[in-house]
C-alpha cells in the first residue's frame, strides 16, 4: 500500500531531524529542471508561476544555490519534516517516533514538481516548483510532459516489492494527474472529507486538506494496510458515511 500527498508551498527547515534520511530518487531529472529555471529572470519567474516580485526574487536565488545534495545541512533536511501546509499540520510529522516513521518510508510517497516523487526522509532544498506550472523542457510543454511516466513505473515497482495493488490517494488532482493513466489492476482509493456548513455537508479546501493529514497519520499510527480498514478512521470528529461512499471514493463526513 502507499499513500500519494502533495508537497506543500510553506517551508521550514528549523527541526533538527533525528532520523536516517535518504536521497530522491530522480536527482537528475531535478538538476535538468534546475538548469532550466536557472536561466530565467526574476520577472520571468512571476509570470510562469504567478508569483509576487517578492516571491519571484526568492526562487530566483533558490534556484541559483540549488544542488543535489545528499547531506543535512541548514537549508537540507527530510521532506516530510520540511513541508508546513494545511496537510501537514493534520500529519505533523515531526512527533512521529522512529518506528512511524519506518512505516511512513516504506508506505508513504510525496509527489513534486521538481523531485517527481519524495519519500519522507529524503533530503530536499527550498524550492517552488507547483506540478501544473507550464515549465518548457525537451520533454514538453509541461512538467507532466517532462515526468512522462517516470512516476507511474515508481510506484507501480514499489507497490510490487510489497505484493500491493492499493493507493490511497490523498493527493489534489494537479499532483495526481501526474500518473497519467494507471493500470486497471491498481486498486485506487480516493477519501473524500465534508464538513458541515449552512444546513449540509461539503467540501470546505482547508479542513479537507488538513483531514489528509490527519487520515495519513491515523493509517502510519495503526499500520493500515487494508483498504476495508479505511472505514474506521475517526480522527478529530470524522465518521465514514455508507450512503455516500462508493468502492473508490470513501466519503468521511464531519458535524
Amino acid at each position: 500500500m502507499l499513500i500519494l500527498l502533495s508537497p506543500a508551498k510553506t517551508l521550514d527547515y528549523s527541526i533538527d531531524p533525528k532520523s536516517n534520511h535518504t536521497a530522491p530518487q530522480f536527482l537528475n531529472q531535478s538538476a535538468k529542471l534546475i538548469k532550466i529555471l536557472k536561466q530565467k529572470e526574476p520577472k520571468e519567474i512571476s509570470s510562469l508561476m504567478g508569483l509576487s516580485d517578492k516571491l519571484a526574487s526568492l526562487n530566483f536565488d533558490r534556484y541559483q544555490s540549488w544542488k543535489a545534495s545528499k547531506v543535512i545541512s541548514g537549508d537540507v533536511k527530510p521532506s516530510v519534516l520540511v513541508f508546513k501546509g494545511d496537510v501537514y499540520q493534520g500529519l505533523s510529522a515531526d512527533t512521529l517516533n522512529a518506528k512511524q516513521l519506518k512505516f511512513a518510508q516504506k508506505h508513504l510517497r510525496i509527489l513534486s514538481g521538481l523531485y517527481g516523487i519524495l519519500k519522507p526522509m529524503d533530503l530536499i532544498k527550498p524550492y517552488r516548483l507547483e506540478m501544473g506550472t507550464k515549465l518548457e523542457t525537451d520533454k514538453g510543454k509541461n512538467l507532466y510532459e517532462f515526468w512522462g511516466s517516470s512516476i507511474q513505473k515508481n510506484i507501480i515497482k514499489d507497490l510490487d516489492a510489497q505484493k500491493s495493488d492499493l493507493i490511497i490517494n490523498l493527493a489534489s488532482k494537479e499532483y495526481f494527474s501526474v500518473l497519467g493513466k494507471t493500470p486497471n489492476h491498481l486498486n485506487i482509493v480516493s477519501p473524500v472529507f465534508k464538513d458541515f456548513k449552512n444546513g449540509k455537508h461539503k467540501i470546505i479546501s482547508f479542513y479537507a486538506k488538513k483531514a489528509r493529514g490527519l487520515m495519513t497519520r491515523w493509517i502510519i499510527e495503526n499500520n493500515i494496510k487494508d483498504f476495508e480498514k479505511l472505514s474506521r478512521f475517526n480522527t478529530d470528529g470524522y465518521y465514514y458515511c455508507s450512503k455516500q461512499s462508493s468502492a473508490t471514493e470513501p466519503v468521511f463526513l464531519r458535524d
